[in-house]
């Protein structure tokens, strides 16, 4: 990065110069460049130091003139720390911006955006999943269809972003695209990444987001009864299509395990576990963490069904995976023919093995985290809330052990309370 520059005050001669009141001008040198900039101030070359490069003399325009010269170098300089401050070369033509009020070579925010994706998009499968760039993307194009509707523009100048841009573009998401709040949340939050790589770099002094609150809501997340597992097992299908469906869904519900982690599980991710019994060693594709999983009779008799399909020995992977967005539909199907109002998808099982299969069971939620392969409790506490029914079961427990008491323990533990 160059800031090197030179400022010189001198005189330029006319053509036909006579002894006369010379005009001043102010000459700029940087990066073997140079401007002459007129001061609109003529002087005495008699009264003048070239040296110094200001009028000789105490008297009244004396004084006038070099103070009109201090300031306009002052300018000069104050420019040069700006340009250094942002991280610009020190060029003639970022002097003559920021001496003119002008930003010198800004930032855009969808450029930013642009390049921001296009090196995610060369980490995929690396460092981020396939699903995290189309997020992205998405992000990208709410991004420019909200410029266009707001502001009648294609991109913005990122020193243009403030706390209102924020706001109207929840605003706008919330009503012109009709999404859900935790979904505008989510694009805001891709947008946000985007202005704190603005802000790293130094190419933005201002975070537009500062004071602005992010909070997702708490979500009622559908879950499958132990009876509505049996009605969907025991269901007789007249598709084999349907059949299929309801084995994967099922197969998640004993394991856990999320869409993109059952159609990519490989014959050589079953293994024998330290207790002999067959378990899953796999790494969850959203966040490459090892998920360890034992493996229930029910998703053992799962896997055994679909051993011989050619369609998965074709592809050298253990269950016939539809796409994601053909399962969702067929589970829908499912979930009309069984009579269950619920809305199914299939991350409906994922949350049904954390609860119905495993907690309600009195399976410690620590290792409920581990076979889901989360990183912390927090996220196990968001996935697998508490059934009724398990609360249910602990305070028939308590009742029980307080009706136990005799009369006397119920007294003497009442005077020691």
């Amino acid at each position: 990065m160059n800031n090197r520059f030179n400022l010189l005050f001198y005189f330029k001669k006319p053509k036909k110069y006579t002894k006369s009141m010379l005009p001043i001008y102010m000459r700029i040198s940087a990066d073997c460049e140079r401007t002459e900039i007129s001061t609109q101030r003529k002087w005495d070359p008699t009264r003048w130091n070239a040296d110094a490069g200001r009028a000789i003399g105490t008297k009244e325009d004396a004084r006038a003139l070099n103070a009109h010269l201090d300031t306009l170098q002052s300018k000069v300089y104050e420019a040069q720390r700006q340009l250094i401050a942002e991280r610009e070369d020190v060029t003639i033509d970022n002097l003559k911006m920021k001496l003119e009020g002008k930003r010198a070579r800004t930032k855009m925010l969808v450029g930013v955006f642009k390049e921001h994706n296009e090196k995610l998009k060369q980490l995929v499968n690396k460092d981020f999943s396939e699903g995290t760039l189309e997020r992205y993307e998405t992000a990208l194009t709410h991004t420019i269809s909200f410029l266009q509707w707001k502001f009648q523009v294609s991109d913005i100048d990122i020193h243009d972003l403030n706390y209102e841009f924020v706001t109207e573009m929840e605003f706008w998401l919330k009503s012109v695209r009709n999404v859900s709040h935790n979904t505008a949340v989510k694009y805001i939050s891709n947008v946000k990444k985007i202005i704190n790589i603005c802000l790293k770099n130094g190419w933005l002094n201002k975070d537009p987001f500062l004071g602005y609150k992010m909070n997702k809501r708490e979500v009622v997340r559908e879950i499958l009864s132990e009876e509505e597992i049996n009605t969907i097992s025991t269901k007789i299908f007249a598709t084999d299509r349907l059949a299929v469906v309801r084995d994967l869904f099922l197969f998640s519900c004993y394991t856990g395990l999320a869409y993109a982690d059952v159609k990519k599980l490989k014959r050589n991710e079953i293994a024998k576990g330290m207790d002999g019994e067959q378990w899953i060693f796999t790494q969850r594709k959203k966040t490459d963490s090892p998920s360890r999983i034992p493996l229930l009779p029910e998703a053992l008799k799962i896997l055994q069904k679909y051993e011989n399909s050619p369609l998965c020995l074709n592809k050298g992977v253990l269950l016939p995976m539809p796409s994601n967005q053909k399962m969702n539909a067929y589970l829908k199907e499912i979930a009309d023919l069984c009579g269950l109002s619920k809305k199914m998808t299939f991350h409906t099982a994922r949350h049904t093995f954390a609860t119905t299969i495993t907690l309600t069971n009195g399976v410690p939620i620590e290792t409920v985290g581990k076979m889901l392969g989360h990183r912390n409790l927090k996220t196990t506490q968001h996935y697998a809330k508490i059934l009724d029914k398990k609360v249910s079961d602990d305070m028939m427990k308590l009742r029980h052990k307080l009706n136990a008491r005799t009369p006397k323990e119920t007294i003497e533990k009442t005077i020691t309370e």
